[in-house]
Formats: C-alpha cells, sequence, structure tokens
C-alpha cells in the first residue's frame, strides 16, 4: 500500500467512525431534521472499528512519509525533496482535520 492509499483508506475510516455524530450535526446545521436523522445513531457500535482502521491508517501513512525512507529509482520525482515535503504538508493537511472529525463525539456537546 503505498502513501496515497493509506491516506484515503484513513480519511474514508475517519469518515465512517464520525458518522454517528457528525453527520445529525451537520443536517442540523443545515436545517434538516426530523425523527429520521435519529437512525443514523445506529453506526455507534461500529464506530470503535473505524476509529481504529483510522488511526491505522493515518499511522501507516506517516511510518512511510517520516520513517521509511523512499525506494524509487534515481532521478523519479519521488527522490525529490519537495515532492515529500508535499506529501508531508498533505498528511497534515488531512490528519489534523480528520482527528478533529474522529473526536468530534467529545466536544459534540458543546454545540447542541
Amino acid at each position: 500500500m503505498n502513501q496515497k492509499q493509506a491516506l484515503i483508506s484513513g480519511v474514508l475510516a475517519g469518515i465512517g467512525a464520525s458518522l454517528c455524530c457528525a453527520a445529525p450535526l451537520v443536517l442540523l446545521g443545515l436545517g434538516v431534521g426530523g425523527a429520521w436523522v435519529a437512525n443514523l445513531s445506529l453506526f455507534e457500535p461500529v464506530r470503535p472499528v473505524f476509529l481504529l482502521l483510522t488511526l491505522f491508517f493515518l499511522g501507516l501513512a506517516f511510518q512511510k512519509l517520516y520513517l521509511i525512507p523512499p525506494a524509487c529509482n534515481p532521478g523519479k520525482p519521488c527522490t525529490e525533496d519537495a515532492t515529500l515535503k508535499r506529501r508531508r504538508i498533505v498528511f497534515w493537511l488531512v490528519a489534523v482535520p480528520l482527528l478533529g472529525l474522529v473526536a468530534l463525539p467529545w466536544y459534540a456537546p458543546l454545540f447542541y
């Protein structure tokens, strides 16, 4: 699994982990309401699985970006420092909001 796949997998798992809490908050913020919004809490039992997957894939992406040197042929774009720097910036631009989204159940009661 390459860095891009690990990052995308982490994002999808993070969205799944926060689906039970973030989706009702977003829908209520948009003015959509109704009793059916409470049905989104059905995802709560699988939240720990998605949380572990999120942390696993983010850890995998971190490992590939910071701990393992890139293995590619000289002259390829992956050996350039600018490419590695861009990848690290994208990682942090995705990881910080994703971790905030995963932590939403703990700070969501402050908003409603």
